[in-house]
């Protein structure tokens, strides 16, 4: 805001809530201006003072509403309120429109933590950008994610449409290895190994039954999950949709560890036969055992515990496939 002739001396903007917008005098005393930017779709009211152009005091009250955004991006990620992660959660926000103003919305999204560790964006689509420390989380630590987007324009005529904030807890600390090689799976809680399982991971043959090597994140827990062939693109061999009893999943493609309650007990520890995905012992039927060690291993894990596996005759993961964006370097995150 100016004026024409004379200068203010004093100008106060307030917000709905009446609090104070900050904001300096500037060009010569003639026009004031905000600090930061106005929140759209908001009324301010303004009292300013100044003198005329013969220096006597004048003063004047007033008001103005910003634009209202007709378009919003549609933000939405993957974090439920109050809820607790394992060590290696990485929090995903994707947007209905396409982000050209990467920079505005890494600005508008911070973390809270407790040891006050650094946490980064990578975009993966201008849909699409996930949010890690350098490292795992950790175990115990309280995250506030607090997302001020609502006055962010995203891309021309697209604003980010919420402010909000989304507050997780990170539990223990449960990491687990598994050796292709020795079809065992090493399961570490707090950096000690308490347990090794016997497992059967991806069939060397054909490639498009390996496992994946690298870093990958529960993302999901599923009781009984339907595991259908025809969703997994360029899958060898017979077609199959059957019920696998205490399913994680670990990638978009189709990654899990899984109770596999078909093959003979001799199976695991000494062969590898799945279809890529890690299975430990279970029991018939579509929910397995709960005292299998499937079933044990499913009733310990939580969504964000951390499945590295080694030693496959399979490719790496890819750092877009579920949350493994642990496997990309820190200096190219």
């Amino acid at each position: 805001m100016s004026v024409a002739g004379g200068k203010l001396t004093k100008v106060t903007v307030t917000d709905q809530s009446g609090k104070e917008v900050p904001g300096s005098l500037g060009d010569g005393d003639t026009a004031w201006a905000p600090t930061g930017g106005l929140a759209v779709s908001s009324r301010y009211a303004v009292h300013a003072e100044g003198v005329d152009t013969a220096g006597r005091p004048t003063a004047s009250d007033s008001s103005f509403s910003t634009l209202t955004p007709t378009k919003d991006a549609g933000p939405h990620d993957n974090i439920t309120d109050g809820a607790t992660y394992g060590v290696g959660m990485i929090v995903r926000l994707r947007f209905d429109r396409d982000v050209k103003d990467r920079n505005a919305v890494e600005r508008a999204v911070s973390f809270d933590t407790p040891d006050g560790v650094q946490v980064k964006g990578h975009w993966f689509s201008d849909r699409w950008v996930d949010f890690r420390p350098e490292n795992f989380w950790s175990a115990g630590s309280k995250v506030t994610v607090h997302y001020r987007l609502k006055s962010v324009e995203v891309a021309p005529g697209v604003y980010g449409g919420i402010d909000s904030d989304q507050t997780f807890t990170i539990g223990r600390d449960k990491r687990s290895t598994v050796d292709a090689a020795t079809h065992l799976m090493t399961v570490e809680k707090d950096r000690r190994v308490v347990e090794t399982v016997p497992i059967s991971t991806g069939k060397s043959s054909p490639a498009s039954w390996n496992a994946y090597n690298g870093t990958m994140v529960v993302m999901a827990k599923i009781p009984s999950e339907v595991m259908d062939s025809s969703t997994v693109p360029g899958l060898e061999g017979d077609a199959y949709k059957e019920r696998v009893p205490h399913s994680l999943r670990l990638t978009d493609s189709g990654t899990y560890v899984h109770g596999n309650n078909w093959s003979d007990p001799s199976v695991f520890g000494h062969e590898n036969v799945s279809h890529g995905c890690v299975g430990l012992q279970d029991a018939k039927g579509d929910y397995g055992d709960d005292g299998s060690p499937a079933g044990k291993f499913y009733a310990d894990s939580m969504v964000g515990d951390v499945v590295t596996i080694k030693n496959s005759v399979g490719k790496d993961v890819d750092p877009s496939n579920g949350y493994s964006g642990w496997n990309t370097p820190w200096s190219k995150w």
